[in-house]
């Protein structure tokens, strides 16, 4: 039978694609030695430093995108540019890593992994939008930093155009956005 720490862990973790952090752990009074238990007994599968999944959850296929969030081990990363636009489906945008934004005087002081791609901005609350409870930058803020980042001009169309089709940017928003990224 289950110990009241493991359910306090699976309750956190169903809120997050089956994900927690050690920091949230330590909040809700389940220590760092309880948790390296449950790690070794298989009731929970370190995936990164400071990072836990419980294995009885299903995959996600926004796993990933919990995971990157929950990396950081300080403020929580804000997925956007290319990522942004694939959480949602926004163009044909495949993008190799998955990118997040953290704030500017935060700096990682480990190894970053090799399927993150870490940038740095202070994000206002009306730049930070969430999907399916994982927050990214709104459809206007990643538009913008994927057109900073030098992302084709067909592709920023197209997010553009299913930004408004999916009623995400607003008609007048579109345009500006249009005039803004698209030459």
């Amino acid at each position: 039978m289950p110990g009241r720490e493991y359910e306090k862990a699976i309750e956190l973790a169903a809120d997050q694609h089956g994900y927690l952090t050690t920091a949230q752990a330590l909040e809700l009074g389940i220590s760092r030695d309880t948790l390296r238990k449950m790690a070794k007994r298989g009731a929970l599968e370190r995936v990164s430093w400071g990072v836990y999944r419980v294995p009885t959850f299903p995959l996600s296929p926004l796993g990933q995108y919990m995971e990157a969030c929950l990396w950081p081990a300080g403020p929580v990363g804000v997925i956007s540019h290319q990522s942004a636009l694939a959480i949602r489906d926004l163009s044909d945008v495949n993008p190799s890593k998955v990118h997040i934004t953290l704030p500017r005087g935060f700096r990682v002081r480990r190894k970053v992994p090799g399927h993150l791609s870490i940038h740095h901005a202070d994000l206002s609350d009306e730049e930070i939008g969430s999907e399916e409870g994982i927050l990214t930058t709104t459809v206007r803020r990643t538009i913008e930093d994927c057109f900073r980042a030098h992302l084709g001009p067909a592709l920023l169309r197209q997010a553009i155009e299913d930004g408004r089709r999916l009623g995400y940017l607003r008609s007048e928003e579109a345009r500006e956005l249009e005039r803004l990224v698209l030459p």
